[in-house]
C-alpha cells in the first residue's frame, strides 16, 4: 500500500489533489492511504513552503500546485 500525505490548509487545491490521487489509484487498482496535514507548524516542519504539498511514503514528491494526472500515475506505478 502506498501512503500519501497532502500538506495544505484544506483549500480547494488540496481537496483536488487528494481526490486526484484517490481517483487515479482506484482506476489503476493500487491500494492507497491518503492523509491530510493542515497544521501550519507541521507543514513548515516538512519543508513545504507552497501548498499543496504531496509526500509519498514520507518523501516529498511535489509542492506548490495540484499535480497532473500523469504525475500521480507515475507515483502509483513506481
Amino acid at each position: 500500500m502506498k501512503e500519501f500525505t497532502v500538506y495544505g490548509s484544506g483549500c480547494c487545491n488540496c481537496d483536488n489533489t487528494k481526490n486526484l490521487i484517490r481517483q487515479e489509484a482506484e482506476r489503476m487498482g493500487v491500494p492507497v492511504e491518503v492523509k491530510e496535514v493542515t497544521d501550519t507548524a507541521e507543514i513548515m516542519a516538512a519543508g513545504i513552503m507552497s501548498t499543496p504539498g504531496v509526500a509519498l511514503n514520507g518523501e516529498i514528491v511535489h509542492v506548490g500546485s495540484v499535480p497532473t494526472p500523469a504525475q500521480v500515475r507515475a507515483w502509483l506505478q513506481g
